[in-house]
């Protein structure tokens, strides 16, 4: 089934809170079906696993859109675009989006993407307990309609939907594959590369070459694209220098020597830095459960010097862990909580914790330095801050499973919805502890049904949880990308890495 010129027109037409807050994008090119060129990028982690649900955002979903494509493409400037659907429509109430799907894709392993593969990509993401399951949570079920149309019915409006279509839930595998063991170890999909598993190490390289009847050759301009991976920024920045990596994305400090090594720069801020203060009812840390408590840790903090000192001055100092994109942003919450030790102090006798409060965080490799200035900071209005063992690849689940009740950590500011569904609802990965009152939850259905004026309504869910102390936002960061000159690279707004359309060969 077709949808018609409006309906066509619609899909290509989002609200511009939308627009600003995804990952995924296309740059043009001319045709790639004769490239002959490789592009070798940098990246921070490996794949856990390459069966699709198990997709995970933010750097880690580059290497699945290699491999994968997605039912909606997101472009650089964050308009939402056809990809493996041609146009999408909601229903009058926002409960039911239909959408209509290319008929000339088939996967890597011959099968045909068709709706049948569709649907059962969705449902099998539903199922599968990965760590953007959240991304579906308002999908009731999905109806094939014809060999070319789906239903997508939703319990809830969720304006985030066709957001989440562009990320990890829009990435189709193929249904042959899905649920296999062979898909977590090599992957079967529409996309423009196919994995060479002869060439790929695990935690070292991952290697891909273009896959010969992709259907789409102006996203396909490498005819080989190498993901090395380097957890250590030093190691990245040495990389690049050298000519090992094409791009990689850097801190401030080595950023320096990678300008001075006459790299360039795509500087785009995305993400917020502090500490997630996860167990606000005081499950395992009844200290938390106090907002007193939580505040005093707010005003711990003299967040520009941190800044300053730490990251160059790359950033901005906030209070508030929505951005000014989304819509949601509040001039006045920008610096709700001012560095005051002295209102800290008092804020933790009020609480009757005058003795002292100890918090406890798994440490993070790229956040050594953040870390131990906050750990000191907080030392000087009497918090003890102990940090355990770093983070792993597991750590989406172990957050899920409540390991951690207090992590510093970067999330990015998207567009209300999915910052809402990401860290405030109950079913957020980053509300472990589903935290929750009638008076939020009376908030969050206002954004979620609120259409055009979603954003202006989700300034009251960033004040509550700003006036709640939910978090300690510390800061907006430039998230520093750097690249040779054999490549052109366009930012993906709202990413902290491009989406592989991005990049092209300089000419």
């Amino acid at each position: 089934m077709k949808l018609g010129p409006k309906a066509a027109a619609t899909a290509l037409t989002v609200s511009a809170a939308l627009a600003l807050t995804a990952c995924g994008g296309a740059a043009k090119s001319s045709s790639a079906a004769g490239a002959a060129t490789a592009l070798t990028l940098g990246t921070i982690q490996d794949v856990r696993s390459w069966d699709p649900a198990q997709a995970h955002v933010g750097h880690i979903l580059q290497p699945y859109q290699a491999v994968y494509d997605t039912l909606i493409l997101r472009e650089p400037d964050g308009k939402l675009s056809p990809m493996l659907a041609t146009a999408w429509k909601y229903n009058a109430a926002n409960t039911k989006l239909t959408v209509d799907l290319r008929s000339d894709v088939t996967f890597s392993d011959g099968a045909k993407f068709d709706a049948e593969a569709a649907k059962a990509n969705m449902d099998h993401f539903k199922k599968a307990n990965g760590p953007q399951m959240a991304q579906l949570n308002a999908v009731k079920d999905v109806a094939v309609v014809d060999t070319d149309t789906i239903d997508i019915n939703l319990s809830t409006p969720d304006p985030a939907l066709e957001y989440f279509l562009s990320q990890a839930a829009g990435l189709m595998g193929s249904p042959k594959a899905l649920g296999t063991d062979g898909i977590k170890t090599e992957p079967a999909g529409s996309g423009p590369y196919v994995m060479d598993k002869a060439a790929s190490v695990k935690d070292s390289q991952t290697v891909f070459t273009a896959r010969k009847d992709y259907w789409n050759k102006d996203l396909q301009k490498y005819s080989k694209l190498t993901f090395k991976i380097l957890t250590d920024p030093t190691a990245r920045t040495n990389a690049l220098v050298s000519g090992q990596v094409d791009a990689t994305l850097l801190d401030p400090k080595n950023g320096k020597q990678a300008e001075g090594a006459k790299m360039k720069l795509a500087a785009n801020e995305v993400d917020w830095q502090g500490l997630l203060l996860l167990d606000r009812d005081g499950a395992k840390n009844p200290a938390l459960q106090n907002v007193k408590v939580r505040q005093a840790i707010n005003h711990a903090f003299d967040r520009k010097t941190i800044l300053d000192q730490v990251l160059l001055g790359q950033g901005t100092p906030t209070s508030q862990p929505f951005g000014k994109a989304s819509g949601a942003w509040t001039e006045e919450l920008e610096n709700y909580y001012s560095y005051d030790p002295a209102k800290a102090k008092q804020l933790l006798k009020e609480a009757g914790y005058e003795t002292g409060v100890t918090l406890e965080i798994p440490s993070i490799p790229d956040f050594q330095t953040q870390i131990s200035v906050v750990q000191q900071q907080l030392a000087d209005v009497g918090i003890t801050l102990k940090i355990g063992a770093a983070l792993t690849n597991t750590f989406t689940s172990d957050v899920a499973g409540q390991k951690y009740t207090t992590m510093y950590f970067s999330l990015f500011q998207g567009q209300p919805t999915v910052a809402i569904n990401q860290i405030i609802s109950t079913k957020a990965l980053y509300n472990p502890f589903k935290n929750a009152s009638p008076d939020l939850d009376a908030k969050i259905d206002a954004v979620r049904n609120g259409g055009a004026d979603a954003g202006k309504l989700a300034q009251d869910v960033n004040k509550y949880v700003v006036e709640q102390a939910w978090f300690a936002p510390l800061f907006r960061v430039n998230q520093m990308y750097y690249h040779n000159a054999k490549v052109n690279v366009t930012p993906q707004i709202q990413q902290a890495v491009p989406s592989i359309y991005n990049y092209s060969p300089a000419k």
